[in-house]
Protein backbone atom coordinates (compact mmCIF):
# COMPACT_ATOMS: atom_id res chain seq x y z
CA UNK A 1 0.00 0.00 0.00
CA UNK A 2 1.59 3.06 -0.93
CA UNK A 3 1.59 5.60 1.60
CA UNK A 4 0.04 9.59 1.51
CA UNK A 5 1.73 11.38 4.13
CA UNK A 6 4.94 11.18 6.06
CA UNK A 7 5.50 12.35 9.58
CA UNK A 8 5.96 11.33 13.14
CA UNK A 9 3.85 10.57 16.17
CA UNK A 10 4.96 12.72 19.03
CA UNK A 11 4.30 10.74 22.39
CA UNK A 12 5.84 12.86 25.14
CA UNK A 13 9.31 13.22 24.64
CA UNK A 14 9.12 9.94 21.95
CA UNK A 15 9.21 10.60 18.44
CA UNK A 16 8.20 7.67 16.37
CA UNK A 17 8.52 8.33 12.39
CA UNK A 18 5.53 6.54 10.60
CA UNK A 19 4.15 6.45 7.14
CA UNK A 20 0.35 7.10 6.87
CA UNK A 21 -1.62 4.50 4.42
CA UNK A 22 -5.57 4.30 3.74
CA UNK A 23 -7.03 2.04 5.73
CA UNK A 24 -9.90 1.43 3.70
CA UNK A 25 -11.31 1.50 -0.42
CA UNK A 26 -14.28 2.43 -2.66
CA UNK A 27 -15.80 0.02 -4.72
CA UNK A 28 -18.56 1.63 -6.24
CA UNK A 29 -19.08 1.46 -9.68
CA UNK A 30 -18.41 5.00 -11.22
CA UNK A 31 -19.89 6.17 -14.75
CA UNK A 32 -18.91 9.07 -17.32
CA UNK A 33 -20.98 11.10 -18.52
CA UNK A 34 -21.52 10.96 -22.64
CA UNK A 35 -23.38 12.80 -25.09
CA UNK A 36 -26.31 10.40 -26.30
CA UNK A 37 -25.87 11.29 -29.66
CA UNK A 38 -22.34 10.14 -30.60
CA UNK A 39 -20.98 8.86 -27.12
CA UNK A 40 -18.71 11.50 -26.71
CA UNK A 41 -17.17 12.48 -23.16
CA UNK A 42 -18.39 15.21 -21.77
CA UNK A 43 -15.45 16.93 -19.52
CA UNK A 44 -15.26 20.18 -17.70
CA UNK A 45 -12.98 23.26 -18.22
CA UNK A 46 -11.60 25.47 -15.85
CA UNK A 47 -13.11 29.15 -17.71
CA UNK A 48 -12.26 32.49 -16.20
CA UNK A 49 -15.68 34.36 -16.16
CA UNK A 50 -14.42 37.51 -17.02
CA UNK A 51 -12.23 36.54 -19.86
CA UNK A 52 -14.18 33.67 -21.15
CA UNK A 53 -11.30 31.33 -21.70
CA UNK A 54 -9.53 28.37 -20.34
CA UNK A 55 -7.07 29.33 -18.27
CA UNK A 56 -4.57 26.42 -17.15
CA UNK A 57 -3.86 25.09 -13.33
CA UNK A 58 -0.75 27.20 -12.80
CA UNK A 59 -3.08 30.20 -13.58
CA UNK A 60 -5.38 29.44 -10.64
CA UNK A 61 -5.15 30.45 -7.11
CA UNK A 62 -7.25 30.21 -4.08
CA UNK A 63 -9.58 32.97 -2.59
CA UNK A 64 -12.45 33.34 0.18
CA UNK A 65 -15.86 34.78 -0.97
CA UNK A 66 -16.98 36.87 1.83
CA UNK A 67 -20.37 37.44 2.86
CA UNK A 68 -21.29 40.17 0.49
CA UNK A 69 -19.98 38.55 -2.27
CA UNK A 70 -16.62 40.50 -2.29
CA UNK A 71 -13.36 37.74 -3.11
CA UNK A 72 -10.05 38.25 -0.80
CA UNK A 73 -7.15 36.46 -2.50
CA UNK A 74 -5.14 34.07 -0.46
CA UNK A 75 -1.64 33.04 -1.94
CA UNK A 76 0.59 29.76 -0.49
CA UNK A 77 2.73 32.13 1.60
CA UNK A 78 0.22 33.68 3.44
CA UNK A 79 -0.56 30.10 4.27
CA UNK A 80 3.06 29.27 5.13
CA UNK A 81 2.93 32.05 7.87
CA UNK A 82 0.42 29.82 10.69
CA UNK A 83 1.00 28.77 13.88
CA UNK A 84 0.54 24.86 12.91
CA UNK A 85 2.74 23.02 15.13
CA UNK A 86 1.33 19.59 13.52
CA UNK A 87 2.42 19.92 10.13
CA UNK A 88 4.11 17.02 9.72
CA UNK A 89 3.26 15.61 13.42
CA UNK A 90 0.60 13.20 15.12
CA UNK A 91 0.49 15.28 18.52
CA UNK A 92 -0.87 13.13 21.22
CA UNK A 93 -2.90 15.37 23.61
CA UNK A 94 -4.61 13.02 25.79
CA UNK A 95 -5.75 9.32 26.59
CA UNK A 96 -9.07 8.42 27.31
CA UNK A 97 -11.73 5.47 27.52
CA UNK A 98 -12.98 4.62 24.27
CA UNK A 99 -16.48 5.19 25.06
CA UNK A 100 -15.47 8.43 25.74
CA UNK A 101 -15.47 9.28 21.39
CA UNK A 102 -19.03 9.73 19.75
CA UNK A 103 -19.02 7.38 16.86
CA UNK A 104 -20.75 10.63 15.09
CA UNK A 105 -17.01 12.14 15.30
CA UNK A 106 -15.30 9.25 13.00
CA UNK A 107 -14.59 9.68 9.53
CA UNK A 108 -11.57 8.70 7.56
CA UNK A 109 -9.50 5.75 8.99
CA UNK A 110 -5.79 5.56 8.35
CA UNK A 111 -3.06 2.88 8.78
CA UNK A 112 -0.23 3.96 10.43
CA UNK A 113 2.70 2.23 9.53
CA UNK A 114 6.62 2.43 10.91
CA UNK A 115 8.73 4.68 9.13
CA UNK A 116 12.27 2.21 9.29
CA UNK A 117 13.37 -0.25 11.31
CA UNK A 118 14.55 2.42 14.43
CA UNK A 119 10.75 3.53 14.70
CA UNK A 120 9.83 -0.59 15.35
CA UNK A 121 10.54 -0.34 19.35
CA UNK A 122 9.00 2.74 19.74
CA UNK A 123 5.87 2.15 17.58
CA UNK A 124 5.88 -1.40 19.05
CA UNK A 125 5.87 0.42 22.51
CA UNK A 126 3.43 2.54 22.12
CA UNK A 127 0.75 0.05 20.52
CA UNK A 128 1.07 -2.18 23.77
CA UNK A 129 0.68 0.82 25.97
CA UNK A 130 -2.69 1.23 24.26
CA UNK A 131 -3.52 -2.59 24.31
CA UNK A 132 -2.78 -2.66 27.73
CA UNK A 133 -4.48 0.77 29.47
CA UNK A 134 -7.54 -0.05 27.23
CA UNK A 135 -7.24 3.67 26.18
CA UNK A 136 -6.95 5.57 23.04
CA UNK A 137 -5.07 8.41 22.15
CA UNK A 138 -6.64 11.62 21.20
CA UNK A 139 -4.31 13.41 18.65
CA UNK A 140 -3.75 16.47 16.25
CA UNK A 141 -2.60 16.35 12.90
CA UNK A 142 -2.18 18.22 9.51
CA UNK A 143 -3.42 16.83 6.27
CA UNK A 144 -4.03 18.72 3.08
CA UNK A 145 -3.48 22.39 4.46
CA UNK A 146 -5.70 21.96 7.54
CA UNK A 147 -5.55 20.73 11.54
CA UNK A 148 -7.44 18.02 12.28
CA UNK A 149 -8.57 15.92 15.02
CA UNK A 150 -7.83 12.36 15.29
CA UNK A 151 -8.00 9.21 17.56
CA UNK A 152 -5.42 6.29 17.43
CA UNK A 153 -6.67 2.86 18.78
CA UNK A 154 -4.81 -0.85 17.89
CA UNK A 155 -6.07 -2.79 15.08
CA UNK A 156 -4.69 -6.47 15.56
CA UNK A 157 -0.93 -5.63 15.39
CA UNK A 158 -1.30 -1.70 13.67
CA UNK A 159 -1.81 1.51 14.73
CA UNK A 160 -4.70 3.02 13.31
CA UNK A 161 -5.54 6.91 12.83
CA UNK A 162 -9.19 7.91 12.72
CA UNK A 163 -10.17 11.29 11.60
CA UNK A 164 -12.94 12.76 14.01
CA UNK A 165 -14.96 15.82 13.67
CA UNK A 166 -14.08 18.81 16.00
CA UNK A 167 -16.94 18.72 18.20
CA UNK A 168 -18.25 21.82 16.86
CA UNK A 169 -19.26 20.08 13.81
CA UNK A 170 -21.47 17.72 14.80
CA UNK A 171 -24.97 18.82 14.51
CA UNK A 172 -27.46 18.43 17.87
CA UNK A 173 -30.40 16.38 16.85
CA UNK A 174 -32.72 18.56 17.77
CA UNK A 175 -36.22 18.44 16.11
CA UNK A 176 -35.69 14.91 14.77
CA UNK A 177 -37.41 12.45 17.62
CA UNK A 178 -41.42 12.56 16.71
CA UNK A 179 -42.72 15.69 19.43
CA UNK A 180 -46.15 13.62 19.78
CA UNK A 181 -46.89 11.55 22.85
CA UNK A 182 -46.79 8.23 22.18
CA UNK A 183 -47.23 5.54 24.64
CA UNK A 184 -45.52 2.01 24.06
CA UNK A 185 -46.87 -0.79 25.64
CA UNK A 186 -44.79 -4.08 27.18
CA UNK A 187 -46.31 -6.13 25.05
CA UNK A 188 -44.73 -3.94 21.87
CA UNK A 189 -41.56 -4.05 23.74
CA UNK A 190 -41.77 -7.62 23.81
CA UNK A 191 -42.41 -8.91 20.35
CA UNK A 192 -39.35 -6.28 19.65
CA UNK A 193 -37.24 -7.68 22.26
CA UNK A 194 -38.19 -11.33 20.59
CA UNK A 195 -37.73 -10.07 17.05
CA UNK A 196 -34.40 -8.04 17.96
CA UNK A 197 -33.16 -12.23 19.39
CA UNK A 198 -34.83 -13.76 16.35
CA UNK A 199 -32.86 -12.23 13.69
CA UNK A 200 -29.74 -12.50 16.40
CA UNK A 201 -26.46 -11.30 15.19
CA UNK A 202 -24.54 -11.49 11.95
CA UNK A 203 -20.78 -12.26 10.73
CA UNK A 204 -19.75 -8.31 8.81
CA UNK A 205 -17.28 -10.61 6.61
CA UNK A 206 -21.09 -12.17 5.20
CA UNK A 207 -21.93 -9.14 4.29
CA UNK A 208 -21.68 -7.91 0.42
CA UNK A 209 -22.80 -5.28 -1.80
CA UNK A 210 -25.80 -6.97 -3.60
CA UNK A 211 -26.29 -3.67 -5.52
CA UNK A 212 -22.65 -3.55 -6.92
CA UNK A 213 -22.67 -7.15 -7.81
CA UNK A 214 -25.54 -7.08 -9.85
CA UNK A 215 -24.59 -2.79 -11.82
CA UNK A 216 -21.52 -5.11 -12.40
CA UNK A 217 -23.42 -8.44 -14.22
CA UNK A 218 -25.30 -5.81 -15.95
CA UNK A 219 -22.26 -4.05 -17.32
CA UNK A 220 -20.57 -7.28 -18.16
CA UNK A 221 -23.75 -8.41 -20.17
CA UNK A 222 -23.93 -5.14 -22.16
CA UNK A 223 -19.93 -5.27 -22.49
CA UNK A 224 -20.88 -8.67 -24.32
CA UNK A 225 -24.14 -7.62 -26.54
CA UNK A 226 -26.14 -9.65 -24.48
CA UNK A 227 -29.49 -8.80 -22.74
CA UNK A 228 -28.66 -7.75 -19.08
CA UNK A 229 -30.30 -9.71 -17.03
CA UNK A 230 -33.63 -8.86 -15.09
CA UNK A 231 -33.51 -8.40 -11.25
CA UNK A 232 -36.64 -9.62 -9.32
CA UNK A 233 -38.86 -6.91 -7.80
CA UNK A 234 -38.89 -6.24 -4.02
CA UNK A 235 -41.61 -6.95 -2.21
CA UNK A 236 -43.79 -4.45 -1.79
CA UNK A 237 -44.22 -3.13 1.79
CA UNK A 238 -47.94 -2.79 2.91
CA UNK A 239 -49.27 -0.31 5.01
CA UNK A 240 -48.66 -1.01 9.18
CA UNK A 241 -52.04 -0.53 9.95
CA UNK A 242 -51.35 -2.85 13.48
CA UNK A 243 -47.92 -2.51 15.41
CA UNK A 244 -48.77 -5.68 17.17
CA UNK A 245 -49.71 -7.81 14.20
CA UNK A 246 -46.34 -6.00 11.96
CA UNK A 247 -44.29 -6.90 14.58
CA UNK A 248 -45.70 -10.86 15.19
CA UNK A 249 -45.44 -11.39 11.25
CA UNK A 250 -41.84 -10.05 10.91
CA UNK A 251 -40.93 -12.25 14.17
CA UNK A 252 -42.47 -14.34 11.63
CA UNK A 253 -40.79 -14.32 8.55
CA UNK A 254 -37.23 -13.86 10.10
CA UNK A 255 -37.54 -17.06 11.68
CA UNK A 256 -38.72 -18.88 8.23
CA UNK A 257 -35.85 -17.01 6.82
CA UNK A 258 -33.09 -18.57 9.24
CA UNK A 259 -34.88 -21.64 8.66
CA UNK A 260 -36.47 -22.01 12.59
CA UNK A 261 -39.78 -23.46 13.49
CA UNK A 262 -42.81 -21.06 12.97
CA UNK A 263 -45.54 -20.93 15.00
CA UNK A 264 -46.54 -18.47 17.36
CA UNK A 265 -44.10 -15.96 18.12
CA UNK A 266 -41.99 -16.35 21.22
CA UNK A 267 -42.78 -13.33 23.85
CA UNK A 268 -40.21 -12.56 26.67
CA UNK A 269 -40.39 -10.44 29.03
CA UNK A 270 -37.84 -7.61 28.71
CA UNK A 271 -35.34 -7.77 31.64
CA UNK A 272 -35.73 -5.97 34.54
CA UNK A 273 -39.83 -5.50 33.28
CA UNK A 274 -42.41 -6.90 34.85
CA UNK A 275 -44.27 -9.69 33.12
CA UNK A 276 -47.88 -7.92 31.97
CA UNK A 277 -50.75 -9.63 34.36
CA UNK A 278 -52.96 -11.66 32.74
CA UNK A 279 -56.94 -11.52 33.52
CA UNK A 280 -58.15 -14.74 34.65
CA UNK A 281 -60.48 -16.63 31.98
CA UNK A 282 -62.47 -18.61 34.80
CA UNK A 283 -63.66 -15.97 36.43
CA UNK A 284 -67.48 -14.83 35.66
CA UNK A 285 -69.97 -13.45 37.51
CA UNK A 286 -72.98 -15.43 38.99
CA UNK A 287 -75.68 -14.78 37.16
CA UNK A 288 -74.48 -15.10 33.40
CA UNK A 289 -73.70 -18.91 34.16
CA UNK A 290 -76.28 -21.86 33.03
CA UNK A 291 -76.97 -23.70 35.98
CA UNK A 292 -75.60 -27.00 36.08
CA UNK A 293 -76.13 -30.49 38.30
CA UNK A 294 -73.22 -29.37 40.29
CA UNK A 295 -74.30 -25.83 40.71
CA UNK A 296 -78.16 -26.97 41.69
CA UNK A 297 -76.42 -29.06 44.40
CA UNK A 298 -74.16 -26.31 45.92
CA UNK A 299 -77.83 -23.69 45.56
CA UNK A 300 -79.32 -26.15 47.91
CA UNK A 301 -76.96 -25.88 50.40
CA UNK A 302 -75.88 -22.79 50.17
CA UNK A 303 -79.29 -20.79 48.79
CA UNK A 304 -78.68 -17.40 47.34
CA UNK A 305 -80.85 -14.53 48.82
CA UNK A 306 -83.88 -13.81 47.02
CA UNK A 307 -83.22 -10.55 46.83
CA UNK A 308 -80.07 -10.16 44.84
CA UNK A 309 -81.28 -12.94 42.91
CA UNK A 310 -84.41 -10.46 42.23
CA UNK A 311 -82.05 -7.86 41.01
CA UNK A 312 -79.46 -9.54 38.77
CA UNK A 313 -82.43 -11.77 37.26
CA UNK A 314 -84.16 -10.41 34.56
CA UNK A 315 -88.02 -10.29 34.61
CA UNK A 316 -90.05 -12.83 32.61
CA UNK A 317 -92.82 -12.49 30.37
CA UNK A 318 -96.22 -14.16 31.66
CA UNK A 319 -97.42 -17.11 30.84
CA UNK A 320 -100.52 -15.92 27.94
CA UNK A 321 -102.83 -18.81 29.24
CA UNK A 322 -102.76 -18.49 33.11
CA UNK A 323 -101.76 -14.89 33.31
CA UNK A 324 -99.25 -16.21 35.64
CA UNK A 325 -95.54 -15.19 35.93
CA UNK A 326 -92.82 -18.23 35.92
CA UNK A 327 -89.59 -17.63 36.71
CA UNK A 328 -86.85 -19.91 34.00
CA UNK A 329 -84.03 -19.71 36.42
CA UNK A 330 -85.51 -21.98 38.78
CA UNK A 331 -86.94 -24.32 36.69
CA UNK A 332 -84.28 -26.14 36.81
CA UNK A 333 -84.06 -26.27 40.65
CA UNK A 334 -87.92 -27.54 40.44
CA UNK A 335 -87.03 -30.20 38.31
CA UNK A 336 -84.18 -31.17 40.18
CA UNK A 337 -85.39 -30.61 43.85
CA UNK A 338 -88.85 -31.82 43.69
CA UNK A 339 -89.23 -31.47 47.43
CA UNK A 340 -89.48 -27.89 47.50
CA UNK A 341 -92.87 -26.16 46.86
CA UNK A 342 -93.62 -22.90 45.54
CA UNK A 343 -96.46 -20.76 46.49
CA UNK A 344 -99.53 -20.74 44.74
Amino acid sequence: MRSIWNGAISFGLVTIPVKLVNATENHAVSFRQIHIEDSGRIRYRKVCELEDREVGQDEIGKAYEDADGSIIPITDEDLSHLPIPTARTIEIVAFVPADRIDPLQMSSAYYLAAGGTPAAKPYTLLREALKRSDKVAIAKYALRGRERLGMLRVVEDAITLHGLLWPDEVRAPEGIAPDTDVTIRDKELDLADALMDTLGEVDLEDLHDEYREALEEVIAAKAAGETPPESPAPAAGGKVLDLMAALENSVRAARESRGTPTGEAEVRPLRGRAAPKKTPTTEKTPTTRKPTPRAAEDTKKKPTPTKTTAKKTPATPKNTTTGTTKSTAKKPTEKKTPSRKRPA
